[in-house]
C-alpha cells in the first residue's frame, strides 16, 4: 500500500512505541524496516506484533496488510535502506537522541522525512546536528500507537514546511488524528495537560483528600468519560447551556480562577511516592498488567468504535 508515495517505513528502536508503531504501519498495509541495538529486540518485537495484531484485527486491516511485511535488520544503515519515511524511537535522551539523528541524516536522502516520538525533547536541538535539519520533525504519538489515534507534529527551528505537511498527510493517510502543534514547548500538548492533572492528583493523594482509588475513580468515572467524547473546551461549552462558552466563562470564570489559586504544587517525596505505589496496588487487588491492558483497550475500541 502507498501513501502519498510513502511504502516503506523505517522503525528505528522497537521498544514499547516502536514496535506498537511497527504493528500499526503493518496494519495499513505498509512495508515495514526495523532496527534496535538491544540484546533480543528482533525476538521482543516479533511477539509484541502478535500480540497487538488481534487488536488491530477488530479495528479493521487495510487489504493487503500482513505481518510478513515486516524485516528487522542488523544494522541502522541497513534498515534505512529504501525508506520512504521514518518514525525514530530511540531512547529519551538528547545526546543519543542527536547521535541517532546525525547517522541517520547522513545516511538517508534529503527527501526522506524523519519523525521522532520523542515525548518531551525539542526538534530545534536534536536537528542541530543534521545536514539536513529541514527534513526533521517530532511526530509524537499517544501511547499505545498502534490503538490511540493522536499524533503530534511539531517543527523545529530549521524545519520546511513541506516536512510538516508531509509529516501530517502521512499519518492522516493512515488514519491518524494528526494535529499540528504551532510553538516547541516542553512536553507538547497532550503530556502537559496530562501533567497538569498529574500534579493536582498527587498532591490531593498528599494532603489527605482522597486515596488513590477514588481519585482513579473520579476520572475514570466523571469528566474522563465526557473528555472521551470532547475535549475540554468543548465540554465547556456544553457546561454553558444556551449561553455557551460565553455565558460559562463570563459566570464561572471567576470560582474557576478561585480553584486555580488553590491547586497543590507537590514534591515527590521518597514517602509520597511510597505512598502512591502502596494506593496503586491496593486498587489492582490482583490484577496483572496484561489484565489490566486488556480491559483498557476494550474500552477504547468500544469508544473508538462509537467515535466513527
Amino acid at each position: 500500500m502507498k501513501y502519498d508515495n510513502i511504502e516503506q517505513v523505517a522503525v528505528i528502536g522497537t521498544g514499547v512505541i516502536g514496535a506498537s508503531w511497527a504493528a500499526y504501519f503493518l496494519a495499513r498495509g505498509l512495508r515495514v524496516r526495523a532496527w534496535d541495538p538491544a540484546p533480543g529486540a528482533r525476538e521482543r518485537l516479533r511477539d509484541a506484533v502478535d500480540a497487538h495484531w488481534p487488536t488491530l484485527v477488530r479495528i479493521g486491516l487495510t487489504p493487503g496488510a500482513t505481518r510478513e511485511s515486516l524485516t528487522f535488520h542488523d544494522t541502522l544503515d541497513a534498515a534505512l535502506e529504501g525508506a520512504d519515511f521514518v518514525q525514530e524511537n530511540g531512547p529519551e535522551r538528547e545526546d543519543l537522541k542527536q547521535d541517532l539523528f546525525r547517522k541517520m541524516d547522513a545516511a538517508l536522502v534529503p527527501s526522506v522525512v524523519i519523525a521522532s516520538s520523542s515525548s518531551g525533547l525539542l526538534m530545534s536541538r536534536v536537528q542541530s546536528v543534521c545536514a539536513h535539519p529541514a527534513r526533521v520533525v517530532l511526530g509524537h504519538p499517544f501511547n499505545p500507537p498502534h490503538l490511540i489515534p493522536l499524533v503530534e507534529v511539531i517543527g523545529g527551528e530549521q524545519t520546511s514546511q513541506a516536512a510538516i505537511d508531509t509529516a501530517m498527510q502521512f499519518y492522516r493517510a493512515i488514519g491518524k488524528r494528526a494535529i499540528h502543534v504551532r510553538k516547541e514547548v516542553k512536553g507538547h500538548i497532550a503530556n502537559r495537560l496530562q501533567a497538569a492533572l498529574w500534579r493536582e492528583a498527587i498532591h490531593l493523594v498528599d494532603a489527605g483528600v482522597a486515596s488513590v482509588e477514588d481519585i482513579d475513580d473520579a476520572i475514570a468515572y466523571g469528566p474522563g468519560l465526557r473528555w472521551a467524547a470532547l475535549g475540554p473546551f468543548l465540554n465547556l461549552h456544553l457546561s454553558g447551556g444556551a449561553g455557551g462558552i460565553a455565558h460559562l466563562l463570563e459566570h464561572l470564570g471567576p470560582p474557576i480562577e478561585s480553584w486555580w489559586a488553590d491547586l497543590g504544587e507537590p514534591v515527590l517525596t521518597d514517602e509520597l511516592k511510597a505512598r502512591i505505589t502502596a494506593g496503586v496496588e491496593a486498587e489492582l487487588a490482583g490484577r496483572g498488567n496484561a489484565r489490566l491492558e486488556a480491559q483498557r483497550d476494550a474500552v477504547i475500541l468500544g469508544i473508538l468504535a462509537s467515535k466513527s
